[in-house]
């Protein structure tokens, strides 16, 4: 990679060289000005230890990155918590996301001879294919070669869905139904070192930089990483001396419905509710509130609505305290956070 922009203040993306390039644009696509070499990437993907999970070498080499760097954070949240489930008294929960899978595509079904032979034999065969790259394995998979006997739920909501994650394990601990509870998302689409064409007033930046809530926000850049904490009742932990390092004091979810420009656009109605249901569950006010974490697009459409979201509920109290009046008591705590590391 060529080293990044020394001139750049906001979130620079890797630069590829063009033979480092892996995507399958020709080189006149790839030479047209609109086309940026730029992606956040996971390195190592391809590394995981087998042995260390009980995988065979040809089931290992099936199963799509996501479910293996998943399963490899989670035993890592475990191991800095300083827990060994095996040992564990009680139930681990786990809940998580993945995004769509491109390993089984770019890598596995190859040719159309393969692809016949999975379709074909789909439920009935092909079963460590079906197993190492169905979205709907990642959580019960995990739970499996980690030994952990509490729920265990795949959650898919796009962009929101390692932060749904938590916000459910939260609720799962609340309700008594676990112990401990693994929570995150894994994103890794491949070609990893690949370009895009830029659009003007589309969702990727013109140059590789992601200038969030920035006058000059043009965009975003997609790119992988996986992320997972280990949850705990607040209780609980202090009881059992954890390291803790963050309290959730609430959570909330809910859903726009048609009332927004179009699907994949965010409504500032729906976030301000949101908020306000997330400030009476956590019994706080909006003036406590010092530090905002926002999905920060960067894209002239998103940011804005986010943005417009806000002050409503920064403004004055939220409403529904009512709401949290059983729940006043309960917090859930983050005992451990384990991420690996990627550029940008």
């Amino acid at each position: 990679m060529s080293p990044r922009r020394r001139d750049a203040a906001w979130s620079p993306s890797p630069i590829f060289h063009r033979e480092e390039l892996e995507d399958a644009y020709g080189r006149s696509l790839q030479d047209r000005p609109g086309y940026v070499r730029a992606r956040s990437i996971l390195d190592g993907v391809e590394l995981f230890d087998a042995d260390f999970f009980n995988f065979l070498p040809r089931e290992a080499e099936l199963t799509d990155p996501q479910q293996r760097i998943f399963l490899e954070t989670a035993w890592e949240a475990l191991e800095s918590a300083g827990y060994d489930p095996t040992a564990f008294p009680g139930e681990i929960a786990v809940y998580a996301g993945s995004s769509f899978n491109t390993y089984l595509l770019y890598n596995v079904l190859q040719d159309r001879q393969r692809l016949e032979n999975v379709t074909g034999a789909y439920q009935v065969g092909e079963f460590p294919t079906l197993v190492g790259n169905g979205a709907d394995f990642i959580a019960t998979r995990t739970a499996y070669k980690l030994d952990l006997r509490g729920p265990a739920f795949t959650v898919q909501s796009a962009c929101s869905t390692s932060l749904l994650a938590v916000a459910e394990a939260c609720q799962c601990l609340l309700d008594y139904r676990a112990d401990m509870a693994l929570a995150g998302g894994v994103s890794i689409s491949f070609p990893q070192k690949r370009g895009y064409l830029y659009q003007e007033g589309g969702m990727v930046s013109p140059d590789g930089h992601c200038r969030t809530f920035d006058a000059e926000a043009a965009g975003t850049v997609f790119g992988s990483g996986a992320g997972v904490v280990l949850l705990k009742r607040l209780d609980a932990a202090l009881a059992d001396g954890d390291p803790i390092r963050t309290v959730i004091r609430g959570s909330a979810v809910n859903n726009d419905g048609a009332r927004k420009i179009g699907y994949s656009t965010p409504s500032s109605d729906g976030q301000a509710k949101v908020i306000a249901l997330a400030h009476a569950v956590a019994d706080i006010t909006a003036d406590s509130i010092s530090y905002v974490e926002c999905h920060g697009t960067a894209t002239p459409l998103g940011d804005p609505i986010e943005i417009a979201g806000l002050p409503r509920r920064l403004a004055r109290p939220p409403i529904a305290r009512d709401f949290a009046r059983s729940a006043r008591s309960k917090r859930t705590s983050a005992i451990s956070i384990s991420r690996p590391e990627s550029p940008g």
